[in-house]
C-alpha cells in the first residue's frame, strides 16, 4: 500500500516536471521561432544595445559688426578626461587606460593648477564607485583648456589621457558693445529622452537672433563591440550638422569704440551712477553705436552691475529733450507765434494746481518771446503751450503720433516703453516739459528723426543683414523703414532752427555742444530724479540730476543724432551738469563725422590728420614708413624687411592719425606690444596668423615672444591685460 501511493506521488511530480519542461521548451521554441520576448524584438534590443550615437554640433553662427569685424564667434577648447577602464586594454600592448594614477596626477597638476589629491582622487574614487567605470573628469579644471595646454599635456604621453573638442563663445573684444550683443552659455537641453549640451543665448543680439545662430545639430550613430569598437558591418548612419547663420550689425567699430573710450574716461572721472549713449544714422534709423555704464565682459559675466540695456530698457523723466516734440506739436497744430511774449519765471494754471518754475529758481528772464523760450528751456513756456494754446488732449494726440506711448520695436530683447502719465491736470502740464512722464533714450531717438527727416519718423534698427554661411546668402536684410509722418516738413525746418538758436544762439544752453567744424543743433535735458526715500518729492543737491543732450549735425542736413545721458555725476561744486555730458557728446560726434567722411560745415581747417592710404603691400618699408610718419600715423613695423608683405589696412581706406597701421615685412621680428589694446594685438596675429592666448582684460602688460624674436606662422602668442590703474 507504501509503495502504491509513493508510486502515486512520483508520478505526479514526473507529470509536473513534464509539463513544465514543455512549458519552458516550447517557449524557448517560441521564442527562437518569433524572435520577440513580451513583444519586444530581440533582434531590434540588441541592436539597440550595440548601437552608440553621438552628436555633431552646429557651430553657432558669429556676429559682426557693419565692416565684418568679427565680435563673437565659437572659439576651440578642450576637454581632458581619464579612461580607467582596464578592460579597455584588452588585446594592446601598450596600456591605453590610465595604468599610473600616483605619477599621473603628479604630471598633471601644475599644468592644471590643481594638487595632486584632486587629480587622484578623482581617478581612485572613479574606480571605487564603479570598478567597470570607463571614464573619469576633471570639473572646471579639466574643460576650456588651450591648445597650448593640450600639447603640453600630450607630450607627456600619459597612457589614457584624452581629449574632447569643446567650443565656447568667444567675446573678442571684451566689454565691447555687451549690452547689444550680449552673450551666450552652455545649457542642458533633452533631445530624444537625451540630455545634452547646447549654447542658449541669454542677453542681447545673442537672445534675440538664438534661432538664427544656433543651427541643427547632427549625429552620427553605428554599432559598435563593448570597447567600442564598430563592427565591420557598423550601419553607420551620418547626419550632418547645419550651422547656425552670421548676423551682421548696424553699428561701426570704429565708433563704438570711440564711444566706448570716451564713457569709460567719464566714468572714472565722474564716477556716475548710470550712462547711455547712442548714435544713429539719420537718414536710415541704423544704429551705429550704442553704449551703458555700468557695463561687463561678456567672457566673463559672472559680475554684472547692470543687465540692463538702460538705452532701451530704462525709461526715466527725460527732462527738457522733451521740449523739441513739445514745441513741434505746437508748431504743427497752427498755434505757435516764436515772436508772441509771455512772462517767464514762474506760472500758475489755476489755484487747484501747483507752480510751475523756471529752472533758475523761478527768476525768468523777464518777458521774453516763445522763441527764446525754447532757447532758454523756459519750463513756462512748454507748461504755456500745452495748457493755454494746443490744450492738454490736443497734446496727447501728437505724443501719441511721435509713438511715446509705444514701444520702438527694435530688434534686441528687453525693451520696455515709457508711461505717459495723463491723469490729472498737473501731470499733462509737467510732461510737456519732461517731468512726470517718461521714455527711454530709443523713444526720443526714434521721435528725433522725424525732425531730420522732413516729418517722416523712423524705424531705429540694429540688425543690417543676416548670413546663410554655406550659400553666402542674404536672408534677411535690415532697411530703412518710415513708420509715422506726425509733423510737416516745413514744420521740422522751423524746429531745426530752433534747435540751432539753444547751440548756436546768445541765449542758448546748449553751448556747451558746440563743434569745432560742424554746426550742432540740439536740445539739453535736466531731468530730476525722484525720491526713493519719499522725504522730498526729488533728490535735491550739486549733480543729483540726469543730465542729457539731443543733438544733430551737420545743422542744415543731420546726417547723425547722438544722445547721452549721465545720472549723477560727482560735480566739483562750479562745475555744470553738462560737462561730462557735452565731453562725450563732443568727441563722439566731432570725430565720427569726420570718420564717416562728412563734409564740415564750418570754414575751418580740419585738425585731425586724416588720409587715405596708397597700397602697402608689395611696396618698400622705408618708402611706406617715411609717407605715413610725415601724416603722425600711428604705425608699427614688423620686423625688418626691405618689402611689406601684409598689412592691417587696405588700399584706398581713410585713416585718422589715432589710427594704428600694423605693416608686416618679409623678414618678420616680434615688436614691442606693450601698452597695447586687445584689439590691436588681434590685427597682428591675424597678419601673422598665431595662435593666441589673452589672460585679462584692458592692455597689454606682459608678452611671452621677447622683441626682436624672428617670427612665424602658428606660433604661439601669450598676453597678460590689465585696465589702467584710475587713480594715475
Amino acid at each position: 500500500m507504501k509503495n502504491k501511493k509513493t508510486n502515486m506521488i512520483a508520478g505526479v511530480f514526473m507529470v509536473i516536471f513534464i509539463g513544465a519542461f514543455l512549458i519552458v521548451t516550447g517557449r524557448f521554441i517560441y521564442i527562437q521561432a518569433s524572435g520577440e520576448v513580451a513583444n519586444v524584438s530581440l533582434a531590434e534590443w540588441a541592436k539597440e544595445k550595440r548601437t552608440t550615437t553621438y552628436f555633431l554640433n552646429s557651430e553657432r553662427g558669429k556676429i559682426f559688426d557693419k565692416n565684418g569685424m568679427t565680435l563673437a564667434y565659437n572659439r576651440l577648447t578642450y576637454r581632458l578626461y581619464a579612461i580607467i577602464d582596464e578592460e579597455y586594454t584588452v588585446n594592446s600592448k601598450d596600456p591605453k587606460h590610465v595604468d599610473d594614477p600616483q605619477k599621473t596626477a603628479e604630471l598633471l597638476a601644475p599644468i592644471l593648477d590643481v594638487e595632486e589629491d584632486f587629480i587622484l582622487e578623482r581617478i581612485e574614487n572613479g574606480l571605487k564607485a564603479d570598478p567597470k567605470r570607463f571614464q573619469v573628469e576633471f570639473g572646471n579644471a579639466g574643460k576650456e583648456l588651450s591648445q597650448e595646454t593640450k600639447d603640453e599635456i600630450e607630450a607627456l604621453e600619459l597612457p589614457g589621457i584624452q581629449f574632447e573638442n569643446e567650443a565656447i563663445r568667444y567675446y573678442p573684444n571684451g566689454m565691447f558693445a555687451s549690452h547689444i550683443i550680449g552673450f551666450a552659455r552652455k545649457e542642458m537641453i533633452e533631445i530624444d529622452d537625451e540630455e545634452i549640451e547646447n549654447v542658449m543665448g541669454v542677453t542681447g543680439i545673442e537672445k534675440e537672433m538664438n534661432d538664427m545662430l544656433s543651427g541643427e545639430d547632427g549625429y552620427v550613430s553605428y554599432e559598435r563591440d563593448r570597447y567600442n569598437r564598430k563592427l565591420l558591418d557598423p550601419n553607420e548612419i551620418v547626419q550632418k550638422p547645419v550651422d547656425g547663420h552670421d548676423v551682421y550689425l548696424t553699428i561701426d567699430q570704429k565708433v563704438q569704440t570711440l564711444l566706448e573710450d570716451v564713457m569709460t574716461e567719464v566714468d572714472e572721472d565722474y564716477t556716475p551712477e548710470r550712462i547711455t549713449a547712442i548714435v544713429m544714422n539719420a537718414k536710415t534709423g541704423e544704429i551705429i553705436a550704442m553704449s551703458n555704464r555700468p557695463s561687463y565682459n561678456p567672457n566673463d559675466p559672472s559680475d554684472v552691475q547692470n543687465w540692463y540695456n538702460d538705452a532701451i530698457s530704462t525709461p526715466f523723466e527725460p527732462g527738457s529733450t522733451v521740449k523739441m516734440f513739445t514745441w513741434a506739436a505746437a508748431i504743427e497744430a497752427g498755434v505757435y507765434q516764436g515772436d508772441e511774449t509771455f512772462k517767464s519765471g514762474s506760472y500758475l494754471a489755476n489755484e487747484r494746481l501747483q507752480r510751475i518754475n523756471d529752472h533758475n529758481g523761478g527768476k525768468g528772464w523777464g518777458s521774453i518771446t516763445y522763441d527764446e523760450g525754447f532757447a532758454r528751456s523756459s519750463n513756462v513756456a512748454a507748461s504755456k503751450l500745452v495748457w493755454e494754446k494746443l490744450g492738454t488732449e490736443k497734446y496727447l494726440e501728437y505724443l501719441e503720433a511721435f509713438d511715446f506711448d509705444k514701444a520702438t520695436n527694435i530688434d534686441l530683447p528687453g525693451e520696455i516703453k515709457g508711461k505717459i502719465l495723463y491723469n490729472w491736470p498737473q501731470e499733462k502740464i509737467t510732461t510737456g516739459f519732461g517731468q512726470g512722464s517718461t521714455i527711454t533714450p530709443i523713444q526720443q531717438m526714434k521721435a528725433a528723426t522725424a525732425i531730420t527727416n522732413g516729418g517722416k519718423m523712423l524705424q531705429p534698427y540694429i540688425i543690417d543683414k543676416i548670413i546663410d554661411p554655406e550659400t553666402n546668402q542674404v536672408v534677411q536684410k535690415g532697411a530703412k523703414e518710415v513708420v509715422g509722418e506726425p509733423i510737416s516738413a516745413a514744420t521740422a525746418d522751423q524746429v531745426i532752427e530752433l534747435l540751432d538758436s539753444v547751440v548756436n544762439g546768445k541765449q542758448g544752453t546748449g553751448k556747451p555742444y558746440k563743434l569745432d567744424d560742424y554746426f550742432v543743433i540740439g536740445k539739453t535735458g535736466t531731468a530730476e530724479i525722484p525720491n526713493p526715500t519719499g522725504e522730498t518729492s526729488y533728490l535735491r543737491g550739486h549733480g543729483n540730476n540726469i543730465f542729457s543732450f539731443l543733438g544733430m549735425a551737420p545743422k542744415d542736413d543731420p546726417e547723425l543724432i547722438m544722445y547721452v545721458s549721465v545720472n549723477q555725476p560727482k560735480l566739483a561744486s562750479d562745475e555744470a551738469g553738462s560737462a561730462p555730458v557735452a565731453y562725450i557728446f563732443k568727441n563722439v560726434m566731432e570725430n565720427s563725422l569726420k570718420y564717416l567722411n562728412i563734409t564740415p560745415d564750418k570754414n575751418v581747417q580740419d585738425k585731425i590728420s586724416t588720409m587715405e592710404l596708397p597700397k602697402l603691400v608689395g611696396a618698400k618699408t622705408s618708402e611706406i614708413k617715411e609717407l605715413l610718419s610725415d601724416k603722425k600715423m600711428k604705425v608699427t613695423i614688423v620686423g625688418k624687411g626691405e618689402k611689406i608683405t601684409k598689412a592691417s589696412h587696405e588700399k584706398g581706406q581713410k585713416v585718422f592719425a589715432n589710427d594704428h597701421i600694423i605693416l608686416l615685412t618679409d623678414k618678420p621680428t616680434m615688436p614691442d606690444i606693450i601698452g597695447w589694446s586687445l584689439r590691436d594685438v588681434h590685427k597682428l596675429t591675424d597678419l601673422v596668423e598665431f595662435k593666441l592666448e589673452s589672460i585679462g582684460n584692458g592692455y597689454v602688460t606682459t608678452q611671452n615672444i621677447k622683441k626682436g624674436t624672428k617670427i612665424k606662422k602658428d606660433d604661439y602668442l601669450g598676453v597678460e591685460l590689465e585696465l589702467p590703474n584710475t587713480e594715475n
